[in-house]
This record gives C-alpha cells, sequence and structure tokens, in this order.
C-alpha cells in the first residue's frame, strides 16, 4: 500500500499581513503554519473513506488557522483561511472524489 501525505498551508491572509512587515517579511512568509495529513490511497475506495480523509483535512486546517481568543465566534479571515488551506490541499492531493465532495461542501457553505 502506498502511503501518501499532504502538507496544509496557511496563505490566506495571516501570512499576508506577515510579508507585510518589512523586516523578514521573506522569512515570515516561509515559515507559515502548517501540518501534515498522512492518508493511505484506498481512503478514496469508498465515498465513507473519502469522508473521513476530508474530516480530517478540514480539522487540519482548523489547527493552521486557528480563531483568536476565547470567543465562539469564528472571524471572516479565520473562516476564509481555513477555507483556502483546505482547499489548496484538496488541489494538492488531486483526486477526483475528493475534489467533487470539497465542490459540495464549499457550495454549502458559500
Amino acid at each position: 500500500m502506498t502511503r501518501l501525505a499532504t502538507t496544509i498551508m496557511l496563505f490566506g491572509g495571516l501570512a499576508g499581513l506577515a510579508s507585510a512587515a518589512t523586516a523578514g517579511a521573506l522569512t515570515a512568509a516561509l515559515d507559515v503554519p502548517s501540518t501534515t495529513v498522512h492518508y493511505k490511497a484506498d481512503a478514496f475506495a469508498t465515498d465513507s473513506g473519502t469522508r473521513a480523509l476530508y474530516r480530517r483535512l478540514s480539522e487540519a486546517a482548523e489547527q493552521v488557522c486557528p480563531s483568536s481568543g476565547n470567543s465562539h465566534l469564528v472571524s471572516e479571515v479565520v473562516l476564509k483561511c481555513r477555507q483556502e488551506a483546505l482547499t489548496a490541499a484538496v488541489n494538492k492531493i488531486h483526486n477526483q472524489r475528493l475534489a467533487a465532495l470539497h465542490a459540495s461542501r464549499m457550495t454549502k457553505s458559500g
């Protein structure tokens, strides 16, 4: 069995804010938060396996784009960051079934 991995990176608003700083802007842009999600190719063999992997990717996006403070409300910047991170991960994996699931979820939430 092939073991694959994908890394979710924060390229959205927080990276833009970090790169806006004049000193060390390049370093800040390269040090964006990321996490690796390991999975097996056979995860895509079933709808439930695809949904489970998608859920794990969503959780990873929440890790790299955390909400600040104790507020139960998540800001638009954080939500956009999570969507961009999740979209980047789905695109990196390049699986038709996962992409279709992601598209259906983005349509429902958008």
